[in-house]
């Protein structure tokens, strides 16, 4: 899976049929009476990741509904929207789509999901803050939270240990220490920590450390604030680690992470908690198995002393006002997210969708990093533009072109400070 939340508002829908997209009467609308089959529109994560779960939730709703189907699409974060907002402007809207918690504010604001009856989702009233927010507007609920994804960091104790570290760092001054140590075993071709330029989600964590924001609000109207001092503190010591450890392509995303730190050139990586179990899969690893037994997780230290803030990304599930289908549509969808479906997701490396599966796995070895991490979280302004700052790549390009040195950390912060503030008050 990729937790590559690209938002994009849907143009198609909100230029060409707003009339049309309205404010869905959600399940109940009698949309799906006659319907014989639905359409699900979900992103490769859960294609490679977890499809037993796909088939489980298809069987239960065919269970219920003799003779229905159940039709699948699996699009990348980076097509995705693109293709639903082409979509939306037709006739032929899926009946179930998946979207990044960043992507769901500009598509409520313009009516283009169904509004949904919480009553008929398994742990609604437990949803994880970070995401049941992401799923309201005005005081209704247009989407279900489907899974959380903290971030942690990564390495490959078999690695480090030939470095002559022995143990996970507790602090940042310990990581730092032990990863010029894995730089200098393995030299300057090797990726001491493969940390891509244009991951905004760890250079936000970097700049939250310091104590910056993407933005502030007053008043209702949100200012861009990466120029600060602590926000620019923050973006500093991120250069700092992409220039000594990060010796890959700097012009990458994290899109394709896992798949490249499986190739066994690098060291550690930090992403989401589900990245390193794939990294490990035998389709990904090419490092002749070593992956799967010499993998540890911890939770990554801060340069505030602190564990660095994490983005608190995830996936929501919603159903489009143009859905024929939308009762069929909520079915599905609590089939795929009840509580014993979120036991499959917690199994994959993902955080539930709710706070009483969440408060079970602290205690568990197996789940007390990504559990732990979650404790420190950051999230994105909710402002109405946000949609067009992510679809700009504002954040993505800032990071570039300070870790490429094509402008000074200071240079980038205000030129990115500038083209948030031309977007981010405008839905």
């Amino acid at each position: 899976m990729k937790r590559k939340l690209i938002a994009a508002i849907g143009v198609a829908c909100m230029a060409a049929s707003i009339a049309s997209c309205g404010s869905g009467s959600g399940s109940g609308s009698g949309k799906s009476t006659s319907a014989k089959s639905i359409t699900v529109w979900l992103t490769v994560d859960a294609q490679n990741n977890w499809p037993e779960l796909v088939k489980s939730a298809d069987a239960a709703l065919k269970k219920s509904h003799p003779g229905v189907t159940v039709k699948h699409e699996y699009y990348s974060w980076g097509d995705k929207n693109t293709k639903l907002d082409a979509v939306l402007a037709t006739d032929k809207a899926p009946d179930v789509v998946e979207m990044g918690n960043t992507e769901m504010l500009p598509y409520s604001i313009k009516g283009a999901f169904a509004e949904l009856d919480t009553s008929k989702f398994d742990n609604s009233s437990a949803w994880l803050d970070g995401l049941k927010g992401s799923v309201s507007y005005n005081g209704k609920v247009y989407g279900v939270p489907y899974y959380a994804a903290a971030r942690v960091a990564v390495w490959r104790k078999d690695v480090a240990a030939a470095a002559g570290v022995t143990s996970a760092p507790k602090t940042y001054s310990e990581l730092t220490a032990d990863l010029d140590k894995i730089q200098s075993k393995n030299g300057s071709k090797f990726n001491a920590w493969y940390q891509p330029s244009r991951d905004w989600y760890t250079g936000m964590s970097f700049v939250a450390d310091a104590g910056g924001a993407i933005a502030t609000e007053s008043g209702g109207k949100f200012t861009a604030s990466l120029s600060s001092a602590a926000s620019v503190k923050g973006l500093t010591e991120f250069k700092s680690v992409v220039t000594k450890y990060m010796h890959g392509d700097l012009t990458k995303d994290e899109a394709d992470r896992y798949i490249i730190f499986g190739q066994g050139k690098s060291a550690m990586m930090y992403g989401a908690s589900w990245e390193g179990p794939a990294a490990a899969d035998p389709k990904i690893d090419k490092t002749g198995g070593k992956l799967k037994a010499n993998l540890v997780q911890f939770v990554l230290p801060g340069p505030s002393g602190k564990a660095m803030p994490v983005f608190l990304g995830g996936s929501d599930l919603a159903v489009p006002v143009k859905s024929k289908a939308q009762d069929l549509a909520t079915e599905w969808i609590n089939d795929f997210t009840g509580t014993a479906s979120q036991k499959v997701l917690i199994s994959k490396g993902n955080l539930p969708n709710n706070t009483t599966q969440l408060a079970t796995l602290k205690s568990d070895p197996a789940t007390a990093v990504t559990a732990t991490a979650a404790e420190s979280s950051w999230f994105i302004p909710t402002a109405p533009g946000w949609g067009t700052v992510e679809k700009q790549a504002i954040l993505q390009d800032m990071l570039q072109a300070i870790a490429t040195g094509k402008k000074s950390v200071q240079q980038a912060a205000k030129d990115a400070d500038a083209a948030i503030n031309k977007v981010i008050n405008t839905a």
